[in-house]
């Protein structure tokens, strides 16, 4: 495996090279013509000028290490930047390699994901490490990829880029917005069936890691200046309000369980209802009944994050 690049930034444009060369194809699929229509080449060398002018120096762009880029593509996933600068160097110094994280206890997992949402996204990376140390090493293939836990699509296509450089189709909402914004910017509800051959034959045969820099500092920066392009994808939704919701009272409970841990014990449903109780009415919102207390705890345990004996939770 090749080391880090000097600086992360997109090869293609630091070498100045002819960018259309590298392309597989110099023509758009046949069956899926982008409108208003512009040339393959012209779009990667549009896609290469404004990825080196709106390049970001992340630090998880300066390794190879799988293990170390698929962190960073799973606490990426419907989070700011700047939130995960810092709690991705911090998780790499508790969890150093995929064997760290392996080894470690389900609820130290839990404790050093907290804050970042979607507690199972915390089980899956556990899981996940455990399946790909009893391989003996990290998968490369797609397939192989998706059949770990928490592991989509996306999620293996970059893993493949940036930790492999090996071409795939890596569509998440920045490179989304590019193409949206470039290919559809009339159009509204745009299923990615029609995005995926165009994501694909656009994607070059050697800078795929650099490439896809290039598209999501380009997307990001259009988040910014523009009206949202991805908000004109099919597969846009707007979020629940947090607040109140199931969602954050399953985190809330994942704390308590944390801290009940802690200190060496167990949680009953209605220690959990008055907890819940408390800070639901100091928000003005309604009390939280035994048996909504108990359906949550029931749910965490279906989904592997505690167990019940005699009436009570543990981790």
């Amino acid at each position: 495996m090749d080391g880090p690049l000097p600086t992360g930034r997109p090869t293609s444009v630091e070498a100045g090279r002819a960018t259309s060369e590298d392309l597989v194809t110099n023509a758009w699929p046949a069956e899926v013509q982008p409108q208003p229509a512009m040339e393959l080449n012209a779009f990667a060398d549009l896609v290469w000028a404004r990825g080196m002018e709106q390049y970001r120096d992340l630090p998880w762009r300066h390794t190879r290490d799988p293990y170390a880029v698929w962190i960073s593509e799973v606490m990426l996933q419907q989070t700011q930047v700047s939130r995960v600068d810092g709690r991705w160097q911090r998780w790499l110094d508790r969890f150093p390699t995929v064997e760290a994280l392996a080894q470690a206890s389900q609820a130290d997992v839990l404790a050093e994901w907290q804050g970042m949402g979607y507690n199972r996204r915390a089980l899956a990376l556990h899981h996940a490490a455990g399946l790909v140390v009893q391989a003996g090493e990290f998968p490369t293939c797609v397939k192989d990829l998706m059949a770990l836990p928490g592991i989509g699509p996306a999620t293996a296509a970059g893993i493949r880029a940036f930790a492999f450089n090996l071409p795939g189709v890596y569509l998440e909402t920045n490179v989304r917005s590019v193409f949206l914004h470039e290919l559809y910017p009339n159009e509204i509800n745009v299923p990615d069936k029609r995005l995926v051959p165009l994501v694909e034959a656009a994607c070059p045969r050697d800078d795929v890691r650099g490439w896809y820099y290039a598209l999501l500092d380009y997307g990001a920066w259009l988040k910014r200046t523009t009206s949202n392009p991805s908000r004109r994808s099919r597969t846009h939704t707007r979020q629940s309000e947090f607040k109140g919701s199931h969602r954050q009272k399953r985190a809330a409970v994942v704390r308590m369980l944390l801290a009940a841990h802690d200190a060496g014990e167990g949680l009953c449903a209605k220690t959990v209802a008055r907890e819940l109780t408390c800070q639901e009415e100091a928000d003005g919102r309604d009390a939280v009944s035994v048996e909504y207390a108990s359906k949550i705890l029931s749910e965490l345990e279906a989904e592997g994050f505690c167990s019940c004996s005699s009436g009570e939770w543990v981790m």
